[in-house]
C-alpha cells in the first residue's frame, strides 16, 4: 500500500494511464463523466482516487492537490503501482490578451519556476511532454469544438509572487518576479498553473509520458480573479477532451 495515496497494485488493476486534476472534488465528476460505471478507490489528504473505463481499458483518476511538492509525491507513488503515462488537467489563468476564455490550452512545454522538479533534475534539463499525449489532446480538444491553443506555460510552485500578483496581503513581489509577466507575454507563454513543470520533468527523468490541458477561467490582462462562473463549463470541457484523447492513445504495457 503507497503511504500517501493509499492505493496498491490489486486496487489499480493493471490500470498503466492516470488523469491527474488537482482538486479533489474533480475526480468523481471525471471518473464518471468518462465512465458511469467509475467506483471510488480512496481518499487521503490530497489525493482522492476512483477508477474508471475507456475503450476497454482501466484508468485510474486521481487528484494531486496544489503545486508541485503534492503531485511529486502523487507520480512516485503512482509510477511504483505501474502507472506509465499521466495526463494533468486543471484550470489556468491566460496572460496574452489573445486568449478567450473558456479555451483549452495544450502545454507543450513548460517554464520551470518550481522547486519541486529541481530535486529531480538540474535546471538545464528541458520540461516537455510527451509527443504521442499531446497529439491526443490535440485531437481531442478539436473534437469539442471548444477553441484550444498549444505552447509553453509557465508553471510556478506559488499561485501569488510567482505569478506575479499584487493582489495580496504585502502588496510586494520580490524583485526576481518584478517584471515577469510582461517577459513571459514577450516571450509568447500562454499561461500560469502550478504542476506542468514538475509533472514533465519527472516524467521524462523516469523514461514515462506526461501531457498537459488547462481550461482557462481568467485572463490576467483583463482581471485578476478567475470566474467562478465557468468553472462547471471548464471541467466539463477538460473531461470531454481527455475522453476523446483517451480513446485513440496507446501506451505500450
Amino acid at each position: 500500500m503507497k503511504y500517501h495515496v493509499k492505493l496498491n497494485e490489486e486496487l489499480v488493476k493493471g490500470a498503466k494511464i492516470a488523469i491527474l486534476p488537482g482538486d479533489p472534488g474533480r475526480v468523481e465528476k471525471t471518473a464518471k463523466f468518462i465512465s458511469p460505471k467509475a467506483q471510488f478507490l480512496a481518499s487521503n489528504r490530497e489525493y482522492t482516487s476512483w477508477m474508471t473505463e475507456a475503450n476497454g481499458k482501466n484508468i485510474l483518476v486521481c487528484s494531486t492537490g496544489i503545486g508541485g511538492p503534492s503531485l511529486s509525491i502523487a507520480v512516485e507513488e503512482l509510477a511504483g503501482l505501474g502507472i506509465k503515462a499521466f495526463i494533468r488537467i486543471g484550470t489556468t489563468g491566460a496572460i496574452q490578451p489573445f486568449i478567450k476564455i473558456p479555451s483549452l490550452i495544450i502545454t507543450t512545454g513548460a517554464v520551470r519556476l518550481d522547486g519541486a522538479s529541481k530535486h529531480y533534475a538540474p535546471v538545464e534539463y528541458p520540461a516537455v511532454a510527451d509527443f504521442d499525449i499531446t497529439s491526443a489532446l490535440i485531437e481531442g480538444a478539436k473534437k469539442t469544438g471548444i477553441n484550444f491553443y498549444k505552447g509553453i506555460t509557465a508553471s510556478s510552485d506559488t499561485f501569488y509572487p510567482g505569478q506575479e500578483r499584487y493582489d495580496t496581503y504585502s502588496k510586494y513581489v520580490i524583485k526576481d518576479f518584478q517584471g515577469s509577466l510582461s517577459e513571459w507575454q514577450k516571450l509568447h507563454v500562454l499561461n500560469f498553473e502550478m504542476e506542468s513543470a514538475t509533472l514533465f520533468t519527472i516524467a521524462n527523468a523516469f523514461g514515462l509520458k506526461a501531457g498537459c490541458i488547462s481550461s482557462v477561467i481568467v485572463n490576467r490582462t483583463q482581471n485578476e480573479t478567475p470566474d467562478d462562473k465557468v468553472l462547471a463549463q471548464a471541467e466539463q470541457n477538460l473531461a470531454s477532451a481527455v475522453n476523446y484523447a483517451l480513446s485513440i492513445l496507446t501506451i505500450n504495457e
